[in-house]
C-alpha cells in the first residue's frame, strides 16, 4: 500500500530549457518559500560547483562536483555541454506509516542538469535544506570506470562541527579548520545563533556509506567513501544539507526520509506497530524480593504480563536464547531455548504482546538466511534483533538491505545493532525498518554515557533517522546494581530517564528495567505509558547542542513533553502555544529540589496544573535530570 498521498503537484514541469549546446554558465535554484538558494557555476577551469546560502547568508562557498575515473578525467569532463536543464516543482504530503507526525509536507523545487550524454545532477531545494544526486541515464555514454567522487562541502566560514562517533561520544565541538582527518556523518554544524546545518546522505542502495575528509587549518571537507559502480540506469545516494534556525528544527526535518521512495509495489506495511518494548538483557540479575530475573520463561512470563497491563506491545529476546552467540554451533531455530521461546511467542499472543527474536551475524550467515527468517514468522514472531554484523560497511549496506527487505517478506520488524550502517531515510521505503543502535546505548559495552552524551547524541546521531539508545534506566540506587551484564550505575536521575524514553526517535522504544522499578514511581510509569505510537505530532520546543532538549510529542489522547539537561542544572520556562483552544489539566513531574545524577537520583516532585495556549510552565531540571509533562484535554 502506498502511504505517499499527493495533496498538489505544481507545474511538475515549470520549464525545460532545451539548451543543446548550452554555454551558460551558472543556474540558481531557490526553496518554495525563497529562504534558500542554491547556485551552480562553471568555473574558470571548466569544472562544475555549488554554493548554498539561507536566509541571506552565505553558508557554503563554491564546492566541487562530480566524479573521477580511474584515467584521472572528471565526469563531468572539463567544459562540457549542457544538454538541458528541467526545471520542477513539487507539493505533495507523505503519510507515514509511523514517523515524527501523522503528515509530512514534500515540497521542493528541482534542478535537472543533464551533461552531454554522460551523467545528470538533479538538485532539490527544500525549506529546510538542499539535496544532489548523481543519475546516470538508460542511453548514457560514460565510461564508469569511476575511482573517487569530487563532491565537496566548502564551508564558508570556520564554524563548529559535532560529529558521529560509533558507540561512543560524539567528537566536538570543534572548529572546522581543526579537524585533520576523517569524520563520519551526521555531521551537525552550528554557523551562528541563528545559522544550523548538518550533512548525510538519503537513499543509499549501493557503495560505501559517506565518508568525510579535511585537512587542518581548511573549512572544506571532501566526500572520500569509495563510489559504486555506476551503471547506466543507475543513481548515486543524495548528497544532503539540513538546514535550520534553531537545531531543534534539524531535530523535526523528515528531509532524509523524504529523499528515499515510497515502498515497492506489493508490500503491505500496515502490520507495522510501533510501540514501547520491554527487554530481557539488562534484567538478568535483577532482584526482587524473593525472585531473580533471568533470561528465562518464568521471568519473560512476568515481563510479557507487565507488557500486557500497560499497553506496550513487545518483549525483546536478546543474545544467547538459542545457544552462544559468537559459537559457530549454536543453531538459532533448533538450538538451546527454542522450545521455550516458542512457547513465550503463544503466551505473548494470548496477551496481545509479541516477541523479538536477537540474530547474530555468525549464526545469520551460517544458517540460511531466508530459511532462519521465514522459521521466526511461522513461529510468530514480532521482530529481528541483530547484532554485530561483519564486513566492511559496503559489504554491511548490502546485507542490511537484504535482511530489512526478507524481514519485510516474514512481516517482522528489525532493529540492527553493533555497530550499524547509519540510516539514510529507509523507514520510508521499508517501515519495518524501525530503529537501529547508531549511537552510544546506555550500558552497553560495559560503559555509561554521561547526561552530555544525550543531549548531544539527539541533535547529531537522531538526524539520520530512529535510534535504539536504551533508556529509560529505574533501579538508580546509590551503588552498582546486581546485573549479570552491566552493574554500574546509571548517571542520570530517575525523571529524565523517563524523558529521555519521548525525546528519542524510535519504532520501538525498548525499556531496560524490571516492572518493579517501573510500578515503584507511578507517576512516570504513567507517562511512559501514555507514549502511544505512532506520534501525531512533534516539536522540539528549545534545546542546544550539547547543553539540553525539551521535546513535545503529540498522540491521540494527550500531548507530553520531556526535558533533559547535561551535567548542569537549570531553570527552563515552556510555552504551551502549540496546544488547541481551551483548558488543559497538566501532570508536571520535575526532579526534586535535591536531586542530582551522581548523588540522588531518585527524588522527584509531582504538580498538577490547568493551562491554556497562552501560559509558560517552569521546570526545574536538576543536574543530569529532566522534567516530564501530561497534558490532557479538560
Amino acid at each position: 500500500m502506498r502511504t505517499h498521498s499527493i495533496i498538489i503537484a505544481l507545474s511538475l514541469l515549470l520549464s525545460s530549457l532545451l539548451c543543446f549546446g548550452s554555454s551558460k554558465k551558472e543556474y540558481k535554484l531557490t526553496s518554495p518559500n525563497g529562504n534558500i538558494q542554491i547556485m551552480i557555476k562553471k568555473n574558470d577551469d571548466g569544472l562544475w560547483s555549488y554554493s548554498f546560502s539561507s536566509d541571506r547568508k552565505h553558508l557554503l562557498d563554491l564546492s566541487l562536483l562530480g566524479f573521477k575515473n580511474k584515467s584521472g578525467q572528471t565526469l563531468p569532463k572539463k567544459n562540457c555541454v549542457i544538454n538541458s536543464a528541467i526545471r520542477k516543482s513539487y507539493s505533495g504530503v507523505w503519510h507515514p506509516v509511523w514517523g515524527k507526525r501523522k503528515n509530512v509536507k514534500d515540497q521542493y523545487n528541482e534542478l535537472a542538469l543533464q551533461f552531454n550524454k554522460s551523467i545528470k545532477i538533479i538538485f532539490r531545494a527544500y525549506n529546510d535544506g538542499i539535496a544532489y544526486r548523481y543519475v546516470l541515464p538508460d542511453n548514457s555514454n560514460l565510461n564508469c570506470d569511476l575511482k573517487e567522487e569530487c563532491s565537496q562541502f566548502n564551508f564558508s566560514g570556520d564554524f563548529s562541527a559535532w560529529y558521529y562517533n560509533f558507540e561512543y561520544h560524539n567528537l566536538g565541538p570543534e572548529k572546522l579548520s581543526e579537524t585533520d582527518t576523517i569524520r563520519h556523518p551526521v555531521m551537525t554544524i552550528k554557523a551562528d545563533d541563528s545559522h544550523y546545518m548538518a550533512v548525510h546522505e538519503a537513499d543509499l542502495e549501493e557503495g560505501e556509506p559517506l565518508i568525510l575528509s579535511s585537512k587542518k587549518g581548511k573549512t572544506l571537507f571532501n566526500v572520500v567513501s569509495s563510489p559504486a559502480a555506476l551503471k547506466k540506469g543507475s543513481k548515486s545516494a543524495w548528497r544532503v544539507i539540513l538546514y535550520g534556525k534553531t537545531p531543534g528544527t534539524l531535530v523535526d526535518s523528515h528531509l532524509i526520509e523524504l529523499l528515499n521512495p515510497d515502498p515497492l509495489p506489493g508490500y503491505n506495511f500496515s502490520w507495522v506497530k510501533p510501540s514501547v518494548a520491554v527487554w530481557d538483557w539488562r534484567i538478568n540479575g535483577a532482584k526482587w524480593n524473593d525472585f531473580t530475573y533471568t533470561m528465562s520463561y518464568p521471568s519473560w512470563v512476568k515481563m510479557i504480563d507487565f507488557a500486557s497491563e500497560q499497553g506496550f506491545k513487545y518483549l525483546v529476546l536478546d543474545a544467547n536464547w538459542y545457544g552462544p552467540e559468537f559459537k559457530q554451533s549454536s543453531d538459532p531455530t533448533t538450538g538451546d531455548k527454542a522450545e521455550s521461546v516458542k512457547q513465550i511467542i503463544k503466551y505473548g499472543k494470548e496477551k496481545g504482546v509479541g516477541v523479538w527474536l536477537y540474530l547474530n551475524d555468525v549464526g545469520g550467515r551460517k544458517y540460511p538466511i531466508e530459511k532462519t527468517l521465514e522459521q521466526y514468522k511461522d513461529w510468530g514472531a514480532a521482530g529481528v534483533k541483530y547484532g554485530f554484523m561483519r564486513g566492511s560497511q559496503t559489504e554491511k549496506n548490502a546485507w542490511t538491505r537484504k535482511i530489512t527487505t526478507l524481514c519485510a517478506k516474514n512481516k517482522l520488524l528489525v532493529d540492527f545493532h553493533d555497530g550499524p550502517v547509519h540510516p539514510y531515510g529507509q523507514m520510508r521505503t521499508w517501515p519495518n525498518a524501525v530503529t537501529r543502535e547508531y549511537c552510544e546505548a546506555q550500558l552497553d559495552a560495559h560503559r555509561v554515557f554521561q547526561p552530555k552524551t544525550f543531549v548531544t547524541t539527539v541533535f547529531v546521531n537522531m538526524l539520520a533517522g530512529p535510534i535504539d539508545m536504551d533508556n529509560g534506566m529505574f533501579d538508580l540506587r546509590q551503588g552498582k546494581t546486581t546485573r549479570v551484564d552491566e552493574s554500574q550505575p546509571v548517571p542520570s536521575t530517575l525523571v529524565s530517564e523517563a524523558a529521555r524514553t519521548l525525546i528519542v526517535f524510535s519504532g520501538v522504544t525498548i525499556l531496560p528495567d524490571i516492572p518493579e522499578y517501573y510500578r515503584k514511581y507511578p507517576d512516570l510509569l504513567q507517562f511512559i505509558s501514555a507514549q502511544k505510537m505512532p506520534w501525531v505530532e512533534s516539536k522540539t520546543l528549545a534545546g542546544e547542542i550539547g547543553e539540553y532538549i525539551v521535546m513535545m510529542r503529540q498522540t491521540d489522547k494527550a500531548y507530553l513533553i520531556g526535558a533533559v539537561t547535561n551535567e548542569s542544572k537549570r531553570d527552563l520556562e515552556i510555552p504551551m502555544s502549540f496546544l488547541g483552544k481551551g483548558t488543559y489539566k497538566a501532570k508536571v513531574i520535575e526532579d526534586g529540589a535535591d536531586a542530582d545524577y551522581l548523588t540522588n537520583r531518585e527524588s522527584i516532585k509531582v504538580t498538577e496544573k490547568h493551562l491554556t495556549n497562552k501560559d509558560m510552565v517552569k521546570v526545574s531540571l536538576a543536574a543530569g535530570g529532566g522534567a516530564c509533562l501530561i497534558i490532557e484535554k479538560e
